[in-house]
């Protein structure tokens, strides 16, 4: 077993933020999903907020999770053609790529001044194995 019960872990790195997905076994055996997100603050260190669904309740989190899902892409999609119909233009969504990255001539960054990118580690992969149940 891993470092505090870890089983098996993966991160998702975007802007500012960290997501951890963790799988971990406390100490009576129960596995659980943690899901962590660490946010950077004012160069002050990281705000860490963390769930925690047991495996017992794993199958409705998921179901709840695809219907929010479903519904977000509903939305998106209802927010687009409604857009359409009135010959609006679709909102542009600005996404920042590579932040520390120095523009390069044309203001773009990821050109030849940018920052090499940082190397991700690899998630762990641990087997699972079942715990015997009690008798």
């Amino acid at each position: 077993m891993g470092v505090r019960g870890e089983l098996f872990t993966t991160e998702i790195s975007l802007d500012n933020r960290t997501y951890f997905f963790n799988v971990k076994e406390n100490r009576t055996g129960d596995v659980f999903l943690q899901v962590v997100e660490s946010k950077s603050t004012e160069g002050t260190g990281f705000d860490r907020r963390a769930i925690v669904v047991f495996e017992d309740d794993m199958q409705k989190f998921l179901q709840g999770l695809e219907s929010t899902l479903k519904f977000i892409e509903k939305n998106h999609k209802n927010k687009l053609r409604d857009a359409a119909e009135k010959g609006e233009p679709a909102k542009k969504r600005y996404v920042r790529r590579n932040a520390g990255a120095a523009p390069d001539a044309a203001g773009k960054t990821g050109g030849a001044n940018a920052a090499p990118a940082a190397k991700k580690a690899t998630p762990k992969k641990v087997k699972v194995i079942p715990r015997k149940k009690a008798d």
